[in-house]
Protein backbone atom coordinates (compact mmCIF):
# COMPACT_ATOMS: atom_id res chain seq x y z
CA UNK A 1 0.00 0.00 0.00
CA UNK A 2 1.66 3.56 -1.18
CA UNK A 3 1.53 5.78 2.22
CA UNK A 4 1.97 9.47 1.11
CA UNK A 5 4.50 11.48 3.40
CA UNK A 6 1.87 13.09 6.11
CA UNK A 7 0.94 9.26 6.75
CA UNK A 8 4.56 8.25 7.14
CA UNK A 9 5.04 11.79 9.61
CA UNK A 10 2.07 10.77 11.28
CA UNK A 11 3.28 7.04 11.86
CA UNK A 12 6.38 8.05 12.74
CA UNK A 13 5.49 10.56 15.74
CA UNK A 14 3.15 7.87 17.03
CA UNK A 15 5.89 5.22 16.88
CA UNK A 16 8.35 7.43 18.46
CA UNK A 17 5.94 8.43 21.11
CA UNK A 18 4.63 4.99 21.73
CA UNK A 19 8.43 3.41 22.32
CA UNK A 20 9.23 6.16 24.54
CA UNK A 21 6.17 5.55 26.73
CA UNK A 22 6.34 2.10 26.84
CA UNK A 23 10.67 2.13 27.62
CA UNK A 24 9.52 5.06 30.45
CA UNK A 25 6.46 2.86 31.57
CA UNK A 26 8.87 -0.26 32.02
CA UNK A 27 11.65 1.10 33.67
CA UNK A 28 9.31 2.37 36.26
CA UNK A 29 7.36 -0.72 36.35
CA UNK A 30 10.67 -2.21 36.78
CA UNK A 31 12.32 0.47 39.34
CA UNK A 32 9.45 2.05 41.12
CA UNK A 33 9.24 -0.80 44.07
CA UNK A 34 12.86 -0.89 44.67
CA UNK A 35 12.59 2.92 45.06
CA UNK A 36 10.06 2.88 47.54
CA UNK A 37 11.45 -0.25 49.56
CA UNK A 38 14.45 1.98 49.74
CA UNK A 39 12.50 5.05 50.77
CA UNK A 40 10.61 3.29 53.14
CA UNK A 41 13.84 1.67 54.60
CA UNK A 42 15.36 4.69 55.24
CA UNK A 43 12.99 6.97 56.61
CA UNK A 44 12.38 3.49 59.29
CA UNK A 45 15.91 3.80 59.85
CA UNK A 46 16.65 7.41 60.02
CA UNK A 47 13.59 7.48 63.12
CA UNK A 48 15.36 4.06 64.77
CA UNK A 49 18.15 5.81 64.55
CA UNK A 50 17.35 9.02 66.77
CA UNK A 51 15.77 6.46 68.98
CA UNK A 52 19.16 4.51 69.56
CA UNK A 53 20.21 8.29 69.95
CA UNK A 54 18.69 8.84 72.88
CA UNK A 55 18.82 5.40 74.41
CA UNK A 56 22.44 5.67 74.40
CA UNK A 57 22.37 9.16 75.65
CA UNK A 58 20.01 8.21 78.80
CA UNK A 59 22.18 4.47 79.58
CA UNK A 60 25.65 5.48 78.28
CA UNK A 61 25.73 2.65 76.58
CA UNK A 62 23.85 0.58 73.45
CA UNK A 63 23.95 -3.18 75.43
CA UNK A 64 20.61 -4.03 76.80
CA UNK A 65 18.55 -2.67 74.22
CA UNK A 66 17.15 -6.35 72.98
CA UNK A 67 15.56 -6.24 76.19
CA UNK A 68 13.29 -3.42 75.57
CA UNK A 69 12.24 -4.85 72.19
CA UNK A 70 11.77 -8.26 72.86
CA UNK A 71 10.66 -7.91 76.36
CA UNK A 72 6.62 -9.04 75.61
CA UNK A 73 7.79 -12.06 73.72
CA UNK A 74 6.96 -10.38 70.38
CA UNK A 75 10.01 -9.12 67.48
CA UNK A 76 9.17 -5.76 67.47
CA UNK A 77 5.81 -4.56 69.56
CA UNK A 78 4.76 -1.54 69.82
CA UNK A 79 6.15 -0.32 73.50
CA UNK A 80 5.16 2.53 75.65
CA UNK A 81 7.93 5.30 76.54
CA UNK A 82 10.10 4.38 79.39
CA UNK A 83 12.17 6.80 80.91
CA UNK A 84 13.32 9.55 78.11
CA UNK A 85 13.24 6.65 75.75
CA UNK A 86 10.78 6.11 72.73
CA UNK A 87 10.67 3.61 71.10
CA UNK A 88 9.90 4.19 67.44
CA UNK A 89 7.57 1.41 66.42
CA UNK A 90 10.30 0.25 63.81
CA UNK A 91 8.59 -2.03 61.05
CA UNK A 92 9.53 -5.45 61.51
CA UNK A 93 9.61 -6.51 57.92
CA UNK A 94 12.83 -4.16 57.78
CA UNK A 95 16.03 -6.15 58.11
CA UNK A 96 18.75 -4.72 60.35
CA UNK A 97 21.61 -5.16 62.87
CA UNK A 98 22.61 -3.05 65.68
CA UNK A 99 26.42 -2.99 66.87
CA UNK A 100 28.11 -1.43 69.89
CA UNK A 101 31.54 0.42 69.04
CA UNK A 102 33.18 -2.72 69.39
CA UNK A 103 31.11 -4.19 66.62
CA UNK A 104 29.19 -6.61 68.58
CA UNK A 105 25.24 -7.31 67.83
CA UNK A 106 23.03 -5.97 70.33
CA UNK A 107 19.74 -6.11 68.53
CA UNK A 108 19.34 -8.03 65.24
CA UNK A 109 15.59 -8.93 64.14
CA UNK A 110 17.33 -11.68 61.57
CA UNK A 111 18.59 -15.33 63.33
CA UNK A 112 22.01 -15.20 61.48
CA UNK A 113 23.17 -12.70 63.72
CA UNK A 114 23.00 -13.39 67.86
CA UNK A 115 23.24 -10.98 70.49
CA UNK A 116 27.21 -10.99 71.37
CA UNK A 117 28.64 -11.73 67.71
CA UNK A 118 31.26 -9.77 66.48
CA UNK A 119 30.47 -8.65 63.08
CA UNK A 120 34.27 -8.40 60.47
CA UNK A 121 35.06 -4.92 59.20
CA UNK A 122 35.48 -6.70 55.71
CA UNK A 123 32.02 -7.47 55.65
CA UNK A 124 30.34 -6.51 52.41
CA UNK A 125 27.23 -5.35 54.23
CA UNK A 126 26.58 -1.76 54.12
CA UNK A 127 27.02 -0.27 58.10
CA UNK A 128 25.81 3.25 58.62
CA UNK A 129 27.40 4.80 61.94
CA UNK A 130 25.87 6.07 65.30
CA UNK A 131 27.39 9.30 66.53
CA UNK A 132 27.19 10.85 69.78
CA UNK A 133 29.37 14.58 69.54
CA UNK A 134 31.66 13.50 66.92
CA UNK A 135 31.79 9.75 69.15
CA UNK A 136 30.71 6.54 67.04
CA UNK A 137 28.87 4.93 69.55
CA UNK A 138 27.66 1.86 67.32
CA UNK A 139 26.65 0.98 63.83
CA UNK A 140 23.84 0.22 61.83
CA UNK A 141 23.94 -2.89 59.48
CA UNK A 142 21.55 -2.58 56.27
CA UNK A 143 21.36 -5.90 54.96
CA UNK A 144 20.53 -6.64 50.94
CA UNK A 145 17.19 -8.49 51.59
CA UNK A 146 14.35 -6.01 50.70
CA UNK A 147 10.82 -5.90 52.96
CA UNK A 148 7.53 -6.89 50.98
CA UNK A 149 4.81 -3.79 51.26
CA UNK A 150 2.05 -3.30 53.30
CA UNK A 151 -1.95 -3.08 51.65
CA UNK A 152 -1.57 0.65 51.47
CA UNK A 153 2.23 0.09 49.30
CA UNK A 154 0.68 -1.80 47.36
CA UNK A 155 -2.47 0.54 47.07
CA UNK A 156 -0.06 3.53 46.05
CA UNK A 157 2.38 1.14 43.15
CA UNK A 158 -1.10 0.52 42.15
CA UNK A 159 -2.54 4.08 41.95
CA UNK A 160 0.88 5.12 40.04
CA UNK A 161 0.59 2.32 37.63
CA UNK A 162 -2.55 3.42 36.34
CA UNK A 163 -1.61 7.09 36.69
CA UNK A 164 1.72 6.08 34.34
CA UNK A 165 -0.57 4.29 32.10
CA UNK A 166 -2.98 7.07 31.80
CA UNK A 167 -0.02 9.67 30.57
CA UNK A 168 1.61 6.98 28.05
CA UNK A 169 -1.95 7.06 26.58
CA UNK A 170 -2.10 10.94 26.95
CA UNK A 171 1.90 11.40 25.81
CA UNK A 172 0.55 9.39 22.52
CA UNK A 173 -2.48 11.06 21.66
CA UNK A 174 -0.85 14.37 22.00
CA UNK A 175 1.98 13.12 19.45
CA UNK A 176 -0.72 11.93 17.43
CA UNK A 177 -1.96 15.62 16.77
CA UNK A 178 0.86 16.88 17.08
CA UNK A 179 1.71 14.96 14.29
CA UNK A 180 -1.16 15.53 11.91
CA UNK A 181 -0.59 19.02 12.64
CA UNK A 182 2.96 19.26 11.96
CA UNK A 183 2.23 16.80 8.53
CA UNK A 184 -0.29 18.76 7.72
CA UNK A 185 2.21 21.97 7.90
CA UNK A 186 5.23 20.17 6.25
CA UNK A 187 3.05 18.74 3.05
CA UNK A 188 0.93 21.01 2.12
CA UNK A 189 3.86 23.59 1.05
CA UNK A 190 4.92 20.57 -0.70
CA UNK A 191 1.47 20.03 -2.43
CA UNK A 192 1.84 23.52 -3.82
CA UNK A 193 5.15 22.30 -5.27
CA UNK A 194 3.79 19.18 -6.94
CA UNK A 195 0.56 20.80 -8.25
CA UNK A 196 2.89 24.03 -9.68
CA UNK A 197 5.51 21.38 -10.88
CA UNK A 198 2.98 19.65 -12.86
CA UNK A 199 1.24 22.44 -14.43
CA UNK A 200 5.02 23.64 -15.45
CA UNK A 201 5.56 20.17 -17.20
CA UNK A 202 1.96 20.68 -18.88
CA UNK A 203 3.66 23.76 -20.67
CA UNK A 204 2.03 26.70 -18.28
CA UNK A 205 5.98 27.77 -17.35
CA UNK A 206 5.05 30.86 -15.17
CA UNK A 207 4.34 28.99 -12.23
CA UNK A 208 4.23 31.09 -8.65
CA UNK A 209 3.95 29.16 -5.15
CA UNK A 210 3.49 30.90 -1.80
CA UNK A 211 6.39 31.01 0.75
CA UNK A 212 5.31 30.65 4.17
CA UNK A 213 8.57 29.89 6.23
CA UNK A 214 11.55 30.62 6.25
CA UNK A 215 13.19 27.08 6.59
CA UNK A 216 14.22 24.94 3.87
CA UNK A 217 10.92 24.14 2.47
CA UNK A 218 10.56 28.37 2.52
CA UNK A 219 13.98 28.20 0.79
CA UNK A 220 12.64 25.29 -1.62
CA UNK A 221 9.49 27.68 -2.78
CA UNK A 222 12.00 30.26 -2.95
CA UNK A 223 14.00 28.48 -5.44
CA UNK A 224 10.96 27.00 -7.42
CA UNK A 225 9.83 30.25 -7.62
CA UNK A 226 12.96 31.19 -9.25
CA UNK A 227 13.29 28.03 -11.29
CA UNK A 228 10.00 29.11 -13.01
CA UNK A 229 10.79 32.46 -13.48
CA UNK A 230 14.26 31.53 -15.40
CA UNK A 231 12.42 29.30 -17.18
CA UNK A 232 9.42 31.35 -17.90
CA UNK A 233 12.25 34.14 -19.39
CA UNK A 234 14.55 31.10 -21.27
CA UNK A 235 11.58 30.25 -23.01
CA UNK A 236 10.73 33.50 -23.85
CA UNK A 237 14.20 34.27 -25.11
CA UNK A 238 14.04 31.00 -26.89
CA UNK A 239 11.12 32.31 -29.13
CA UNK A 240 12.23 35.94 -29.44
CA UNK A 241 15.83 33.97 -30.65
CA UNK A 242 13.83 31.98 -33.52
CA UNK A 243 12.30 35.20 -34.45
CA UNK A 244 15.13 37.78 -34.67
CA UNK A 245 17.25 34.21 -36.07
CA UNK A 246 14.42 33.90 -38.71
CA UNK A 247 14.50 37.94 -39.49
CA UNK A 248 18.14 38.34 -39.76
CA UNK A 249 17.95 35.54 -41.81
CA UNK A 250 15.29 36.42 -43.95
CA UNK A 251 16.08 39.77 -45.26
CA UNK A 252 19.62 39.31 -46.71
CA UNK A 253 17.70 36.07 -47.91
CA UNK A 254 14.67 38.35 -49.83
CA UNK A 255 17.61 40.56 -51.30
CA UNK A 256 19.17 37.36 -52.61
CA UNK A 257 16.14 36.25 -54.18
CA UNK A 258 14.45 39.25 -55.33
CA UNK A 259 17.95 39.99 -57.39
CA UNK A 260 18.69 36.55 -58.52
CA UNK A 261 14.81 36.28 -59.83
CA UNK A 262 14.78 39.69 -61.39
CA UNK A 263 18.35 38.80 -63.06
CA UNK A 264 16.77 35.22 -63.99
CA UNK A 265 13.76 36.61 -65.08
CA UNK A 266 15.35 39.23 -67.58
CA UNK A 267 14.29 42.44 -65.73
CA UNK A 268 17.68 43.65 -64.29
CA UNK A 269 20.89 42.77 -65.93
CA UNK A 270 23.73 41.38 -64.56
CA UNK A 271 26.17 43.77 -62.74
CA UNK A 272 29.04 44.45 -60.63
CA UNK A 273 26.82 46.78 -58.38
CA UNK A 274 24.20 44.30 -58.27
CA UNK A 275 26.31 41.23 -57.67
CA UNK A 276 28.24 43.25 -55.05
CA UNK A 277 24.86 43.43 -53.14
CA UNK A 278 24.06 39.68 -53.37
CA UNK A 279 27.69 39.25 -52.30
CA UNK A 280 27.53 41.59 -49.29
CA UNK A 281 23.97 39.83 -48.12
CA UNK A 282 25.89 36.44 -48.69
CA UNK A 283 28.76 37.74 -46.04
CA UNK A 284 25.94 39.09 -43.68
CA UNK A 285 24.44 35.71 -43.50
CA UNK A 286 28.29 34.16 -43.25
CA UNK A 287 28.49 36.14 -40.10
CA UNK A 288 25.14 35.72 -38.42
CA UNK A 289 25.96 31.72 -38.52
CA UNK A 290 29.86 31.95 -37.68
CA UNK A 291 28.42 34.19 -34.28
CA UNK A 292 25.81 31.93 -33.37
CA UNK A 293 28.22 29.00 -33.89
CA UNK A 294 30.44 30.87 -31.85
CA UNK A 295 28.25 32.25 -29.20
CA UNK A 296 27.03 28.31 -28.85
CA UNK A 297 30.28 26.87 -28.42
CA UNK A 298 31.27 29.14 -25.84
CA UNK A 299 28.18 28.43 -23.75
CA UNK A 300 28.95 24.78 -23.77
CA UNK A 301 32.12 25.57 -22.88
CA UNK A 302 33.65 24.00 -25.66
CA UNK A 303 35.59 27.40 -26.92
CA UNK A 304 39.54 26.60 -27.03
CA UNK A 305 41.39 29.84 -25.44
CA UNK A 306 45.11 29.90 -26.79
CA UNK A 307 46.01 31.80 -23.78
CA UNK A 308 49.46 33.98 -23.26
CA UNK A 309 50.36 36.52 -20.87
CA UNK A 310 50.24 40.63 -22.19
CA UNK A 311 49.63 43.62 -19.92
CA UNK A 312 46.25 44.86 -20.03
CA UNK A 313 48.10 48.26 -20.95
CA UNK A 314 48.67 46.84 -24.43
CA UNK A 315 44.99 45.48 -25.19
CA UNK A 316 43.99 48.67 -24.29
CA UNK A 317 46.30 50.67 -26.65
CA UNK A 318 45.97 48.15 -29.28
CA UNK A 319 42.38 48.41 -29.20
CA UNK A 320 42.40 52.14 -29.12
CA UNK A 321 44.63 52.04 -32.34
CA UNK A 322 42.56 50.04 -34.04
CA UNK A 323 39.12 52.21 -33.61
CA UNK A 324 41.23 55.42 -34.08
CA UNK A 325 40.38 55.83 -37.46
CA UNK A 326 36.41 55.16 -36.47
CA UNK A 327 36.69 57.87 -33.57
CA UNK A 328 38.21 60.56 -35.81
CA UNK A 329 35.18 59.84 -38.68
CA UNK A 330 32.76 59.98 -36.36
CA UNK A 331 34.21 63.06 -34.17
CA UNK A 332 34.57 61.29 -31.11
CA UNK A 333 37.70 61.30 -29.25
CA UNK A 334 39.07 58.07 -27.69
CA UNK A 335 41.52 57.77 -24.42
CA UNK A 336 43.54 55.15 -22.93
CA UNK A 337 44.33 55.98 -19.31
CA UNK A 338 45.94 52.88 -17.50
CA UNK A 339 46.78 52.66 -13.74
CA UNK A 340 50.04 52.21 -11.92
CA UNK A 341 49.09 49.06 -11.08
CA UNK A 342 47.74 47.48 -14.43
CA UNK A 343 48.69 43.96 -14.21
CA UNK A 344 49.32 41.27 -16.63
CA UNK A 345 46.74 38.45 -17.34
CA UNK A 346 46.45 35.23 -18.60
CA UNK A 347 44.15 35.67 -21.61
CA UNK A 348 43.10 34.68 -25.51
CA UNK A 349 44.34 38.00 -26.78
CA UNK A 350 42.11 37.22 -30.08
CA UNK A 351 38.82 36.89 -27.88
CA UNK A 352 39.57 39.73 -25.22
CA UNK A 353 40.24 41.87 -28.63
CA UNK A 354 36.96 41.05 -29.99
CA UNK A 355 35.31 41.70 -26.96
CA UNK A 356 36.73 45.16 -26.98
CA UNK A 357 36.18 45.90 -30.43
CA UNK A 358 32.41 44.74 -29.97
CA UNK A 359 32.60 46.87 -26.61
CA UNK A 360 34.00 50.19 -28.59
CA UNK A 361 32.34 49.73 -31.76
CA UNK A 362 28.84 50.13 -29.79
CA UNK A 363 30.50 53.42 -27.92
CA UNK A 364 31.07 55.05 -30.82
CA UNK A 365 27.62 54.35 -32.64
CA UNK A 366 26.08 55.60 -29.46
CA UNK A 367 28.34 58.39 -28.75
CA UNK A 368 27.72 61.96 -30.46
CA UNK A 369 29.98 64.10 -32.47
CA UNK A 370 32.54 65.89 -29.95
CA UNK A 371 31.85 63.24 -27.20
CA UNK A 372 34.79 60.82 -25.63
CA UNK A 373 35.06 57.22 -25.59
CA UNK A 374 37.74 55.65 -22.39
CA UNK A 375 39.43 52.94 -21.96
CA UNK A 376 40.56 52.35 -18.70
CA UNK A 377 42.92 49.97 -16.90
CA UNK A 378 43.38 48.86 -13.09
CA UNK A 379 43.96 46.54 -10.48
CA UNK A 380 41.47 45.58 -8.07
CA UNK A 381 42.70 42.82 -5.23
CA UNK A 382 43.27 39.89 -7.95
CA UNK A 383 41.62 40.72 -10.65
CA UNK A 384 42.63 43.19 -13.49
CA UNK A 385 39.95 45.35 -14.42
CA UNK A 386 38.97 46.60 -17.59
CA UNK A 387 36.43 49.98 -18.24
CA UNK A 388 34.98 51.06 -21.63
CA UNK A 389 33.09 54.55 -20.60
CA UNK A 390 31.18 56.74 -23.17
CA UNK A 391 29.50 59.99 -22.75
CA UNK A 392 26.57 58.84 -25.51
CA UNK A 393 22.84 58.36 -25.00
CA UNK A 394 23.25 56.10 -22.55
CA UNK A 395 20.58 52.90 -21.50
CA UNK A 396 16.98 52.66 -20.37
CA UNK A 397 17.02 51.34 -16.46
CA UNK A 398 14.60 48.57 -17.99
CA UNK A 399 16.76 47.36 -20.57
CA UNK A 400 20.24 46.94 -18.61
CA UNK A 401 19.18 43.22 -17.24
CA UNK A 402 18.89 42.20 -20.90
CA UNK A 403 21.75 44.03 -22.53
CA UNK A 404 23.88 40.88 -23.08
CA UNK A 405 20.78 38.38 -24.38
CA UNK A 406 20.64 36.98 -27.42
CA UNK A 407 19.36 39.42 -29.93
CA UNK A 408 17.61 41.92 -27.44
CA UNK A 409 17.29 45.05 -28.73
CA UNK A 410 16.69 48.22 -26.54
CA UNK A 411 15.70 51.53 -27.74
CA UNK A 412 18.92 52.21 -26.37
CA UNK A 413 20.88 49.40 -25.65
CA UNK A 414 23.93 47.91 -27.10
CA UNK A 415 23.20 45.26 -29.34
CA UNK A 416 23.94 45.96 -32.79
CA UNK A 417 22.04 47.07 -35.51
CA UNK A 418 22.50 48.39 -39.07
CA UNK A 419 23.73 44.94 -40.59
CA UNK A 420 25.49 43.48 -37.60
CA UNK A 421 24.20 39.61 -36.01
CA UNK A 422 22.97 41.50 -32.77
CA UNK A 423 24.96 38.78 -30.95
CA UNK A 424 28.11 40.93 -30.27
CA UNK A 425 27.37 41.58 -26.31
CA UNK A 426 26.15 38.23 -25.69
CA UNK A 427 29.65 37.11 -27.55
CA UNK A 428 31.33 39.05 -25.45
CA UNK A 429 29.86 37.88 -22.05
CA UNK A 430 30.69 34.39 -23.24
CA UNK A 431 33.83 35.22 -23.94
CA UNK A 432 34.81 36.92 -20.46
CA UNK A 433 32.80 34.04 -18.67
CA UNK A 434 35.28 31.66 -20.40
CA UNK A 435 38.34 33.18 -19.26
CA UNK A 436 36.83 32.85 -15.20
CA UNK A 437 35.83 36.80 -15.52
CA UNK A 438 32.81 38.50 -15.37
CA UNK A 439 31.29 41.93 -17.39
CA UNK A 440 28.86 44.18 -16.30
CA UNK A 441 27.47 47.86 -17.27
CA UNK A 442 26.11 51.00 -15.64
CA UNK A 443 24.66 53.17 -17.52
CA UNK A 444 22.35 56.95 -17.10
CA UNK A 445 20.44 57.61 -20.16
CA UNK A 446 21.60 60.45 -21.65
CA UNK A 447 24.48 60.90 -19.76
CA UNK A 448 26.67 57.50 -21.11
CA UNK A 449 27.62 53.68 -20.20
CA UNK A 450 30.39 52.20 -18.96
CA UNK A 451 31.28 48.35 -19.20
CA UNK A 452 33.07 46.89 -16.52
CA UNK A 453 35.28 43.70 -17.57
CA UNK A 454 36.68 41.80 -14.71
CA UNK A 455 39.69 39.02 -15.35
CA UNK A 456 41.43 36.90 -12.93
CA UNK A 457 45.43 37.90 -12.72
CA UNK A 458 46.81 34.08 -12.18
CA UNK A 459 45.22 31.08 -13.55
CA UNK A 460 46.86 27.38 -12.38
CA UNK A 461 47.08 26.30 -15.72
CA UNK A 462 48.07 29.07 -18.44
CA UNK A 463 46.49 26.24 -21.30
CA UNK A 464 43.25 25.61 -19.85
CA UNK A 465 40.44 25.08 -22.25
CA UNK A 466 37.26 27.17 -21.71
Amino acid sequence: MKRNLATKLILAFTCIAVVTAALVAVVIWLTSPARLSDLVTKQQLATFKKYLISYYQDNGTLSGIDRIFFQVGEPFPELSNQNTNTNPGIDQRIPFVVLDENRKVVLANRPNYMLGMIVSTDTQIKAESIQVKDKVIGYILTLPERPGFTAEEQAYLAQMYRALIVAAVVAVVIALVAGILLASSLTRPLRDLKQAAQRMAGGQLEQKVAVRSQDEIGELGQAFNQMSSELARSNQLRRQMTADIAHDLRTPLTVIAGYIESMRDGVLAPSHQRLDVIYAEIERLQRLVEDLRTLSRAEAGELTLSRQKISTARLLQQSAAAFQNQADHHGVKITVEVAENSPEIWVDETRIMQVLGNLITNALRYTPQGGEVTLKSERDANSAVLKISDTGSGIAQEDLPRVFDRFYRGDSARSEQGGESGLGLAIARAFVQAHGGEISVESQTGQGSTFTIRLPIDLPDPTARA
